[in-house]
């Protein structure tokens, strides 16, 4: 049983192309971030210039911070299950039965799509679960995905 709750072991991560996205989504939360603040600049409002200024450094931590958030994400392939962890300050570790897994979805953005990435969205019988290993090349995703629905398909029968 204590077998079964470590985490330790070789973590694949997902492709430092994934970076771009992680950049490039930083980027533009950042800017929409500031233009929210443009209107209370034209009227004239007292709290018009810090926002925008608190806006900009929540930008710049955002970005700066983009590296580190993709190096983050890991997942490993178990014996029973996956497990999937991500987070800087907040870490999640989530281990998915192959046996509960009931689709595996492949989702392509448009910038991840420019970078030959992917990202795997697992669904099962838990709502709450909400896993995805996101920055995966097309390739990989495409193979893992056929080797997690076999693994599923396996582990359903024997139940």
């Amino acid at each position: 049983m204590a077998d079964r709750l470590t985490i330790e072991g070789d973590w694949r991560r997902v492709s430092p192309k994934y970076l771009g996205v992680e950049l490039v989504s930083s980027i533009v939360g950042a800017l929409v971030l500031c233009g929210v603040t443009v209107p209370f600049i034209v009227l004239g409002t007292w709290f018009g210039w810090p926002a925008l200024g608190l806006a900009a450094v929540i930008g710049v931590v955002l970005v700066v911070l983009a590296p580190r958030r993709v190096r983050s994400i890991g997942y490993q392939l178990r014996a029973d299950d996956l497990v999937f962890r991500r987070g800087i300050m907040f870490h999640r570790v989530v281990a998915v039965p192959y046996g509960r897994m009931q689709l595996i979805d492949i989702n392509r953005g448009p910038v991840a799509r420019a970078l030959g990435l992917a990202e795997l969205k697992f669904v099962t019988a838990a709502a709450a679960t909400g896993v995805s290993i996101p920055g995966l090349v097309d390739a990989e995703a495409t193979a893992l995905r056929d080797e997690l629905v076999g693994l599923a398909e396996s582990r359903r029968a024997g139940l």
